[in-house]
């Protein structure tokens, strides 16, 4: 099996990390996380992963302590501020899934900002998945496509996979072939349920601060292990590729 074009990744366990470490608060763990992520993103272009999108903030998270979310905001700004000459020399264009008119005003300038300065680049697509939750912006797709059959622009006939695919808001990437968990955690937590329904699923004990080129590649080497079927049998397989 060939190595996967789109990896996900769920970058769990930042705040058990940092209480691990005796931090007083989660915050630490969070930091450090942009550092893993850092890594992460070198390692798939040295690879040739061609796509990696992450779970950076999930719709539900607004619900965390304010003192967090408001940490966590600053974070992200400043680490987009600071990534940007990275995210340059590596090839690494910048883009973003969500609700990200619910990020702060600063978040989203700083954003912007980074993802027109990066839009040129062609060796890795970075995707952040900020303010995001797949069940909503499944309901958002199919708001849209209901508005365009309401305006007489388009027939309910003409909704199949490739319609709704297009309405979402990873329209134009191809689905992860590879999903990544850290942490211990066996849950995909509404995370691309429509574009990861032929994925293959990879749980790691390791929390998202530690997370290293190894255990990047060891979650590649249990990928290409498996047969990939597609609904299809093994026999099938084998006719097609002799």
């Amino acid at each position: 099996m060939s190595l996967p074009k789109h990896i996900a990744i769920i970058m769990d366990g930042n705040g058990r990390w940092a209480k691990q470490q005796g931090f007083r608060t989660r915050i630490r763990g969070h930091e450090v996380g942009v550092e893993a992520l850092r890594r992460t993103t070198e390692a798939c272009g040295e690879l040739g992963i061609p796509y990696l999108t992450v779970y950076a903030f999930s719709e539900e998270n607004w619900a965390r302590p304010k003192a967090e979310v408001n940490a966590l905001m600053k974070i992200l700004v400043s680490s987009l501020k600071k990534e940007l000459p990275t995210l340059m020399k590596q090839g690494v264009q910048l883009q973003a899934i969500g609700k990200l008119n619910l990020l702060p005003e600063s978040a989203q300038r700083e954003l912007q900002e980074v993802k027109d300065a990066t839009a040129g680049n062609t060796t890795l697509v970075l995707t952040l998945a900020l303010s995001y939750g797949s069940r909503q912006e499944m309901l958002h797709a199919t708001r849209q496509l209901a508005q365009e059959v309401a305006d007489g622009t388009r027939t309910v006939d003409s909704i199949d996979e490739a319609a709704f695919s297009g309405a979402l808001y990873t329209a134009g990437m191809p689905d992860p072939d590879l999903v990544i968990r850290t942490s211990g955690e066996q849950r995909i937590s509404n995370y691309l349920l429509w574009q990861i329904s032929y994925a293959e699923l990879v749980f790691l004990p390791v929390l998202w601060p530690d997370f290293s080129k190894e255990h990047l590649e060891e979650a590649i080497a249990s990928y290409t292990q498996r047969e990939r079927r597609m609904g299809k049998t093994s026999e099938q397989l084998n006719e097609t590729t002799s």
